[in-house]
């Protein structure tokens, strides 16, 4: 038995190998309908098809008045929560298809057939427009991040920095929130099933992942960039001041930010902000640490610690989600969680149980917690941001020039020396590679 990272137990839906299922009682049929009373963990897909399937046998008075609702609350669900399945023309025709056939038995079923039709047209407008908006982001955002030189011997660019943008901690975690729940509003949960699932998940046919899913995953790539971006970005501020005194206060501003974004429950930003002051050419720089207050960012680092598979931030996650639950307003109702840890978790659940028993039944409880982790994920990003919009921060957070890791190092070398004989070579590398460019 072992138990994954999102402290999901499988011991019951992960059978080992060799292990055998009970036979079926004398007279029982493969394929039978689900016996009813409790819950049961397993069936083979002929039996789930059958008892999906409407059929006369099934439907003692079969007719389309009888199923018609069931129908309409599958394509209502179904629409609403995997919009993306009909950007296809033909699965659009498919459902205009269904609705001919059972809307004429009942007026009221034209009238709830076409507000759906109506819901996913809009829904699909606002996933383009979603998408274009991120490609125009990253673009801005990259075209102007390699026009900084980061050569501190002479006269540095004109460039902005966060402090003069935004001096206030709180204020700047609101911002961060914004981007984060605009970014979470636009990943699906077949984005989560494109990412993770390489093979068709019961008859184990190959097929790609990324490679061709770019577009079906595009949106849940674009916010593992956004999370890389801002490590940077907070590197990029802690490294581009020439003074030590400037790169100490940036670092306790930066500090009391992931502070901010705990309180509020925005943990990817939190974490990203963490993960860009232990970038090595930041924490190597031991006299601007010295200069800065930093009792406060220890504290939060211990909060992240991922010793224990994350203990101490999934105990103030939980925290967060108890006090979602029991929200009187959108601001308590915030969670976002550390994206790249629930990437892992959900990876780990899908590889570590088997999509069938060996008896060949399809495992229920394997896809049950598959849901129920994708489904808590898809209420929190439906909370609307209660923090008001700042253009001209948001402007920055998305556009502002950033150092590449080479850049970094340089910045950092400039602003206090290599202590070592491999900083020195490296520093004399990065600084010849940037003269031949200019």
């Amino acid at each position: 038995m072992f138990t994954t990272p999102s402290g999901f137990s499988p011991h019951l839906a992960c059978a080992e190998p060799g292990e055998e299922e009970e036979a079926p009682q004398e007279g029982s049929v493969p394929g039978a309908s689900l016996p009813e009373g409790p819950p049961i963990t397993s069936a083979s897909l002929d039996t789930l098809i059958q008892n999906l399937v409407p059929t006369a046998d099934y439907y003692p008075e079969a007719k389309v008045r009888k199923f018609g609702p069931k129908i309409l609350q599958l394509l209502t669900e179904w629409t609403e929560t995997f919009p993306s399945d009909f950007r296809d023309e033909k699965m659009v025709g498919h459902l205009k298809d269904i609705i001919h056939r059972i809307a004429p038995c009942d007026e009221a079923y034209w009238k709830t057939l076409n507000q759906v039709l109506q819901k996913l047209s809009q829904r699909l407008a606002l996933m383009s427009q979603g998408e274009e908006s991120i490609v125009k982001v990253s673009l801005n955002a990259s075209s102007i991040s390699d026009k900084l030189v980061a050569f501190k011997t002479k006269p540095p660019p004109i460039q902005k920095d966060i402090l003069s943008i935004c001096n206030d901690p709180y204020t700047l975690a609101q911002q961060l929130t914004h981007v984060e729940l605009e970014h979470l509003s636009h990943i699906g949960p077949e984005e989560f099933v494109k990412a993770f699932v390489q093979k068709d998940p019961l008859d184990g046919t190959t097929q790609p992942c990324f490679s061709d899913q770019k577009k079906k995953t595009s949106n849940l790539e674009a916010y593992v960039r956004w999370f890389n971006r801002l490590c940077y970005l907070v590197a990029t501020e802690i490294c581009m001041p020439a003074k030590k005194k400037q790169r100490a206060q940036v670092i306790e501003f930066f500090i009391d930010v992931a502070r901010e974004c705990f309180n509020i429950g925005n943990f990817n930003s939190l974490m990203a902000i963490i993960s860009g002051m232990n970038m090595s050419p930041v924490s190597r720089l031991k006299k601007t640490w010295g200069k800065a207050k930093t009792a406060k960012f220890f504290i939060l680092e211990h909060q992240m610690d991922p010793t224990g598979n994350f203990y101490n931030y999934r105990t103030a996650l939980r925290g967060a989600v108890h006090r979602s639950q029991t929200a009187n307003s959108n601001r308590e109702r915030i969670v976002i969680p550390f994206f790249s840890l629930l990437i892992k978790d959900i990876y780990f659940l899908n590889e570590g149980c088997a999509n069938r028993l060996p008896n060949g039944h399809v495992n229920f409880e394997k896809f049950v917690e598959l849901a129920r982790q994708v489904g808590e994920f898809m209420t929190w990003k439906q909370v609307e941001c209660p923090f008001e919009e700042d253009r001209a921060i948001l402007h920055y957070l998305h556009t502002a020039p950033i150092f590449s890791e080479d850049g970094l190092y340089l910045a950092s070398y400039e602003s206090e020396s290599p202590e070592n004989q491999v900083e020195k070579d490296r520093w004399k590398a990065l600084r010849s590679n940037v003269l031949a460019k200019t």
